[in-house]
C-alpha cells in the first residue's frame, strides 16, 4: 500500500509541501524486508554500490544530486583553498580560525562539565547558566535587559543563528538585503527560505553606506537588512550615523534588522555600537554572536540569538528543526568565558592590533595597496600591481608559486566582476607565521605596474 502524504509547517511555511511515502510493513520479518529494500532502490548516491545475484559488486557513477536553492553553491572557496595550502605546504592566511589555542580557564571549564556529568542534551534554546551569562554580557555591552528565558536562544555557532534566523522569521518571496561583500553563508541560507536577495555594494578605499541606495532598494516586499559589523570581509565598522540612518529607513518601512556581530570584540578603530541599542530597533532586530571569534575556540560552535520575544519565537522553532540543542559540556564553559574580567578583552584587543600591524606593514612593504580595517580579523587589499587577471588567478599564483594562502573575494558579492581585484588576508595567526608569510611574498611576489 502506497499513501501520498503531505506535512505543512505553518511557521515555515514551507513550499510546496513535503510528500513522504509511506511504507505499510506486514508483521513478518520477510515482508519488512522486502519493503524497506523496494524504497531503498529508488534511493541514489554520488557513488552507488550495485550487488547482482552473484554477490559481485560494481561501482555506478551517477551525477551529483542537489536541490535547485542549492545548486549555484559549489564547494566553499575556503574548502578548496584549504587544500591548496596543504597540498603546497603554504602558509595559510585565507580561513579566518587561528592557529593558536583559546584560554586555559575556558577549556578547563569544559574539562570539569564533561566530569561533572554534563554531557547529555541540553535544554533546546540553552543551557540556564549560559543564557544568563549572555544576557548579562549584552546588558553591559549595550545597556539593554534582556529576558534569559524568554529572548536569548543559544545555537551552535553563529552560521547556525543566522540559519534559524532566516528559516524562522522569512518567508519565500520576502526581500532580504545584503551588503557586499558578505560572508557567503547568507546567501545560501537565504537561498533555502525561498528569499528575494538584493544587494548594496560597498566599495573601497573606505567602503560607506551608499545610503541613496539602500533607501531606493528598499519596498513594500523587504522583509529584512542583514548587516554585519565588524564587517567580514573588509573589516569595515559601520559608523554611528551609518547605522542611524539604517535604523531610520527600518522604522519607517517596518523592516526587521538581522545583526551579526560575531567580530564585536575586535574593534581596533572606533567602539562597536548594536544597531539594537539605537532607539526604536530592539524591538525589530535580531542580534546574532558567538564565542569561537573572541575566545579562539571556533570549533566548538557555540553561538546565540537575542531578540524580542515575538520574533524569538520564530528563530527558537527553525532552531528546534535545525539542531534542536547545543553541546552541553560547552555551553557551561561558554558561560564562563563570558564572565571573563574586561582585562580579557582588553589583551584580547591589544594583542590582535599587535598582529593587524604586522600583516599591514608588511603586505605594504610588499607592494599591495592596503585599504584600512577598522575591526575583525582581515585585511583587503588590491592585487592589481602584481599583474595577474583577477583574485581567483592571483590567488592560485599566491599559493602555487609563492607559498601564501589569500581568499579571493569575488566569491563574496552577488556580481563577481566587482570583486575580481581584491583578495581578503588574515591574522588571526601567530606572530611568527605573520612574518614569515610576509617574507615570503617579499622574496617571490614581483610588481608589475
Amino acid at each position: 500500500m502506497r499513501i501520498q502524504c503531505t506535512w505543512t509547517l505553518n511557521r515555515f511555511q514551507f513550499r510546496p509541501s513535503v510528500s513522504f511515502r509511506c511504507i505499510n510493513i506486514q508483521p513478518t520479518p520477510s515482508s519488512f524486508r522486502s519493503s524497506v529494500l523496494a524504497t531503498m532502490s529508488t534511493v541514489s548516491t554520488e557513488n552507488t554500490i550495485v550487488s547482482d545475484q552473484n554477490g559481485s559488486t560494481n561501482d555506478t557513477h551517477k551525477p551529483l544530486q542537489v536541490s535547485n536553492r542549492l545548486e549555484k553553491f559549489k564547494t566553499t572557496i575556503f574548502t578548496r583553498m584549504s587544500n591548496l595550502a596543504i597540498q603546497y605546504g603554504g602558509i595559510n592566511l585565507g580561513q579566518g580560525f587561528p592557529n593558536f589555542d583559546g584560554p586555559d580557564f575556558v577549556k578547563e571549564a569544559a574539562i570539569q562539565a564533561i566530569k561533572d556529568g554534563k554531557n547529555q542534551y541540553a535544554r533546546g534554546y540553552g543551557v540556564p547558566d549560559l543564557n544568563l551569562a549572555i544576557a548579562e554580557r549584552f546588558k553591559k555591552d549595550t545597556g539593554l535587559v534582556v529576558d534569559p528565558e524568554k529572548e536569548v536562544t543559544v545555537t551552535s555557532g553563529c552560521t547556525e543563528a543566522i540559519a534559524a534566523t532566516m528559516l524562522g522569521l522569512i518567508n519565500p518571496g520576502d526581500e532580504v538585503i545584503l551588503f557586499a561583500p558578505f560572508y557567503d553563508s547568507y546567501e545560501a541560507t537565504l537561498s533555502m527560505a525561498g528569499a528575494k536577495i538584493k544587494c548594496i555594494t560597498l566599495r573601497p578605499p573606505d567602503f560607506a553606506l551608499p545610503i541613496n541606495e539602500l533607501r531606493s532598494a528598499i519596498s513594500k516586499d523587504t522583509r529584512a537588512v542583514l548587516i554585519n559589523t565588524p564587517h567580514n570581509p573588509t573589516g569595515k565598522m559601520f559608523t554611528k550615523d551609518e547605522l542611524n540612518e539604517i535604523a531610520s529607513l527600518c522604522i519607517e518601512n517596518d523592516v526587521l534588522v538581522f545583526a551579526d556581530e560575531v567580530y564585536d570584540k575586535l574593534s581596533f578603530e572606533m567602539d562597536h555600537i548594536s544597531i539594537a541599542s539605537l532607539p526604536g530597533m530592539y524591538e525589530r532586530t535580531v542580534t546574532m554572536n558567538s564565542l569561537g571569534k573572541t575566545f579562539s575556540l571556533t570549533g566548538w560552535k557555540i553561538g546565540w540569538a537575542i531578540a524580542p520575544p515575538h520574533l524569538t519565537w520564530g528563530v527558537r522553532q527553525a532552531h528546534a528543526f535545525l539542531t534542536f540543542a547545543t553541546s552541553t559540556p560547552m555551553q557551561s564553559a561558554a558561560a564562563t568565558a563570558l564572565r571573563a574580567p574586561d582585562s580579557y578583552y582588553e589583551e584580547l584587543r591589544k594583542d590582535y592590533l599587535a598582529k593587524k600591524t604586522i600583516l599591514e606593514k608588511g603586505l605594504k612593504a610588499v607592494g599591495f595597496k592596503v585599504f584600512p580595517s577598522s575591526g575583525t580579523y582581515f585585511i583587503i587589499v588590491d592585487h592589481t600591481p602584481f599583474g595577474l587577471k583577477n583574485d581567483v588567478e592571483f590567488c592560485e599564483y599566491l599559493i602555487k608559486e609563492v607559498g601564501v594562502v589569500a581568499i579571493p573575494t569575488s566569491v563574496f558579492y552577488l556580481n563577481p566582476e566587482d570583486g575580481k581585484n581584491l583578495v581578503r588576508f588574515t591574522f588571526c595567526k601567530d606572530e611568527n607565521t605573520l612574518k614569515a608569510a610576509v617574507e615570503r611574498m617579499k622574496e617571490k611576489l614581483i610588481r608589475k605596474s
